[in-house]
């Protein structure tokens, strides 16, 4: 006899050789490995060159900075010789003397307009000043006064003084103080000190910032002396611990430039980078260039080369999609059959089953697919009937355990249930969600469990409590949460069951928490406990009306009770959804 499965297979193609078939004729592979190659090689010259550019761009600026420092100084030089070949070195501070100190002053100000300020001080701390016809105004800047005392401290140790970089003026240009001691001899007779702008440096760094490249100088310390962003990142900014190429400055004890990349967080996001540092000794600085890797890949028309390549693929695959759709459309037309079953069964709609054809292996598979849906369809409502069994079980022995415990008390027959009904009414009005609600119900009824191992002759009492037995009483919390707390499913619910006679204020009890030490649980609780025990008939109380249960609850508030459970039930009250229940109530 014939196998029916093998000659039912040999009337159809495998899905092995139709898969190999799409491959051979929609392959790729090559192709993609070729331009990535391509690829490759760019990016490989492309970093090189930007290497290159970025060593010959610091270097090149570094050395600018070291020619602009050494013309500074020997300006300050020159103007220091005029003050002793004139006879004014020692009088700066001679009254008598000033108009010409201020003269000299004044001719050195306009003949060097990189310098904003120059003052000569005398032993007395007191000379002439002189500044360029702007703006800048060097006593009004905390910061430029508070160097030039640190350089008048400097040069009386016979020292030239080179400060940190400073920021003036609205738009947080760079600037620096320097200064040279006035000597006679070995003798010192005071201080020629410049605030020096360095607008010069600015305009080369913004003028090599080009491209998504950026360029600036930081100290030894890592802090910006100049930046071409100069509003954004202003002098004296740590860049230590945001810019790696920085650091990597800082801690390099080598005084030759370095190349290396680097991430930066970037608006959530690494962004890959490329930086160069060359220093420049005599002022312990370095310049800096970094750009983005992307940015040298837009310039270089890297991406542009790559879209190129996508675009030259997309037609390869648009081609050999119409030839391989015949070959695919055999195998992805039962395929999404069988997928749009198996969505089906996984939202729950058990009921549904495959009805594919196509490949032997894809018929085979459909078969056993949709004996798997039957049988996963019967165990599943065989789970949801024991499921439902077992909560109904498992409710009911909770009813049962908070009705065995209301009878020890005829006088409060019930109370169990009314206290779970007015709770689950509260945390309704309270907004809380269906889970919260079930351990709130749940709790509510067990509440008194602890009454369990309350003697007898207390709980029965007809008459008040002794402040002895009123203490006894206070235990049966505690002896509740310790009841159920072996039962790892009533976990949950303890809070309610130990903390529901706890205050607001703190003086309830057992452990005597306060405000939001208190589960919202156990504060609902308290409330619709409170309203059955006004509102039923006691030994030693008759039963309240709801009206006066309201009022005495919204007197507590805020006491005894939370403002917002109490809130809720008094808006329950108003609105009809809680009325008393004389009799025993299923919840």
């Amino acid at each position: 006899m014939a196998d029916p499965a093998r000659g039912f297979g040999l009337q159809r193609v495998s899905i092995l050789v139709m898969m190999m078939l799409a491959l051979l004729l929609v392959s790729l592979a090559p192709l993609w490995f070729y331009h990535r190659r391509v690829l490759s090689l760019s990016e490989s010259q492309l970093t090189d060159n930007e290497r290159l550019q970025q060593t010959d761009g610091t270097r090149s600026l570094a050395e600018e900075v070291r020619q602009y420092n050494n013309g500074l100084n020997q300006q300050l030089v020159s103007q220091r010789e005029l003050l002793r070949l004139t006879g004014l070195m020692s009088a700066v501070d001679d009254p008598r003397r000033a108009p010409q100190v201020l003269a000299l002053l004044e001719n050195f100000v306009q003949n060097n307009p990189n310098i904003l300020y120059v003052t000569a001080v005398g032993r007395s701390a007191k000379g002439q000043q002189a500044e360029q016809a702007s703006s800048f105004e060097a006593g009004r800047d905390p910061f430029i006064g508070k160097e030039l005392r640190n350089a008048y401290i400097a040069t009386q140790q016979r020292a030239p003084f080179h400060s940190d970089p400073l920021a003036y003026g609205a738009e947080n240009r760079p600037a620096l103080v320097v200064a040279l001691p006035l000597l006679e001899g070995e003798a010192y007779v005071g201080m020629l000190a410049a605030v020096v702008s360095l607008d010069h440096i600015l305009k080369r760094l913004q003028e090599s910032s080009k491209l998504g490249r950026q360029v600036y100088i930081v100290n030894r310390n890592g802090r910006v002396v100049a930046h071409a962003e100069h509003r954004k990142f202003v002098p004296g900014t740590d860049l230590t611990n945001t810019v790696p190429v920085v650091a990597q400055f800082k801690a390099s004890p080598k005084e030759l430039s370095e190349t290396r990349n680097f991430s930066l967080e970037e608006e959530g996001r690494s962004v890959e980078m490329m930086g160069t540092f060359s220093p420049v000794p005599e002022l312990h600085w370095a310049v800096i260039a970094q750009r983005k890797v992307e940015d040298m890949r837009a310039v270089a028309g890297i991406d542009q080369l790559n879209r190129q390549a996508v675009n030259f693929m997309i037609l390869v695959v648009v081609a050999g999609g119409v030839l391989a759709y015949l070959v695919a459309h055999g195998i992805t037309q039962p395929i999404r059959g069988l997928a749009e079953s198996t969505l089906a069964i996984s939202r729950g709609e058990f009921k549904k089953r495959a009805n594919v054809s196509g490949a032997a292996e894809i018929s085979q598979l459909a078969e056993t697919f949709n004996t798997m849906a039957g049988n996963i369809e019967q165990f599943i409502e065989q789970l949801k009937a024991a499921a439902e069994e077992n909560r109904e079980l498992f409710i009911g022995s909770i009813r049962m355990l908070a009705a065995a415990i209301d009878e020890k008390d005829p006088y409060t027959r019930g109370h169990s249930g009314r206290v779970a009904k007015y709770s689950v009414l509260i945390g309704e009005e309270l907004g809380l969600n269906p889970e919260e609600m079930d351990r709130l119900r749940i709790s509510a009824l067990l509440h008194d469990v602890g009454k369990i191992g309350i003697d007898d002759r207390v709980l029965k009492k007809p008459g008040a409590l002794t402040p002895e037995e009123f203490e006894i009483m206070k235990q049966h919390p505690v002896k509740g949460a310790n009841i159920m707390r072996p039962v790892a499913q009533l976990k949950e619910m303890l809070p309610g069951i130990e903390l529901h006679h706890e205050h607001m204020d703190g003086r309830g009890y057992p452990y005597g928490l306060s405000g939001e030490q208190i589960p919202v649980m156990a504060r609902i609780i308290a409330v619709a406990d409170t309203l059955d025990a006004m509102t039923t008939n006691r030994p030693y109380q008759s039963a309240m009306d709801i009206q006066f249960a309201v009022d005495r609850i919204r007197q507590l508030t805020g006491t005894k009770f939370d403002p917002k459970v109490a809130g809720a039930f008094e808006s329950a009250v108003k609105t009809g959804k809680l009325k008393l229940s004389a009799t025993l109530v299923e919840v």
